[in-house]
């Protein structure tokens, strides 16, 4: 079958190891479905899985790929949850320590067909098209979880996004307005804040910019190069989601002192629950609410695609179509 995937790694040229080309299809064992894909997203974990990292050598060639939307072996339209996790395990999918997303120990969705646990389907609303469909089990989830279930944010409150453009920060923007949160969001570049407000953020500024108010909570992806700034801008009290590290996990000021003095919460956010991807679908079918497609490129083009992705250069979502 066709596929995308990782042959070689290479930390410094990610897209030297990069295959376009064939797999054998996947087999199903009992308890899991076959899922015709139509449409995949592409996120940063693909990047990083080409570089080496959260990929052993050993499980090489891999499909990438942790999103997608297909047909289920029935012809049912149904989302892929790209969490998989141990059989055993009886608490919340997302404090597994088991766990791993598709594309580091079973084979990705970048492909005609990718197997997965047959509970990790959700069905798909016909509202949404199968390419919308295919942003929301990793981008889309994190941010519902940051805002939704870390985050607890409220109609009315005021939310800090940093780095408008990317995947997560452009769901963030969708789902906070949706939901009545009043968002700000930040980028260093001039077009992405314009996009931003397009978008439905209230108010955009600068990267590091001082706003004009103090927020209730700030939605981190970047990480090092934003991290000051987004604890200076919280007020007494206020709350910082951190789901990723951009731009690097070191920084060289954690800001511990306006942390313990202005008593802020430090939460870690990481993906998404089943149940939380069936509540994020049914949200965006019941509100009208849509990710934000940069590009749709059929999969054979995948190299753009992870070559655009590389660049920096995107606003909004990647997806492959079949």
């Amino acid at each position: 079958m066709f596929a995308v995937y990782a042959e070689t790694f290479s930390f410094d040229d990610p897209l030297s190891g990069l295959v376009v080309g064939e797999r054998p299809a996947p087999e199903a064992p009992d308890g899991w479905a076959t899922v015709t894909v139509k449409a995949a997203s592409l996120n940063h974990h693909d990047l990083w899985s080409l570089r080496g990292v959260g990929l052993r050598e050993e499980a090489l060639p891999m499909i990438l790929g942790c999103d997608a939307a297909g047909l289920d072996e029935d012809g049912n339209e149904v989302v892929v949850h790209g969490v998989v996790g141990d059989p055993a395990w009886t608490g919340e999918e997302a404090d597994d320590p088991g766990r791993s997303l598709l594309s580091e120990r079973h084979q990705g969705t970048l492909a005609d067909q990718v197997i997965v646990p047959r509970r990790n389907l959700v069905p798909k609303p016909a509202s949404l098209s199968f390419e919308e469909a295919a942003c929301l089990p990793t981008a889309w989830l994190t941010a519902y979880r940051m805002l939704f279930v870390q985050g607890a944010c409220k109609p009315g409150e005021t939310v800090l996004v940093q780095g408008a453009g990317g995947g997560v920060a452009t769901a963030l923007i969708t789902l906070g307005r949706a939901a009545g949160v009043r968002v700000l969001a930040t980028s260093r570049d001039e077009a992405k804040r314009a996009r931003a407000l397009e978008l439905g953020a209230h108010e955009v500024f600068e990267s590091g910019a001082r706003l004009p108010v103090k927020v209730d909570a700030v939605m981190e992806t970047v990480g090092k190069a934003t991290w000051t700034h987004s604890i200076r801008s919280l007020r007494p009290g206020g709350r910082i989601v951190i789901s990723g590290t951009t731009s690097g996990p070191d920084v060289d000021d954690a800001g511990l002192t306006h942390i313990f003095f202005k008593q802020l919460s430090v939460i870690g956010s990481t993906m998404g629950t089943r149940s939380e991807l069936d509540a994020l679908v049914r949200f965006l079918d019941a509100t009208g609410a849509r990710p934000v497609l940069d590009r749709v490129l059929p999969m054979e083009q995948a190299r753009e695609g992870f070559e655009a992705m590389a660049q920096g250069d995107l606003f909004g979502k990647v997806v492959f179509t079949r």
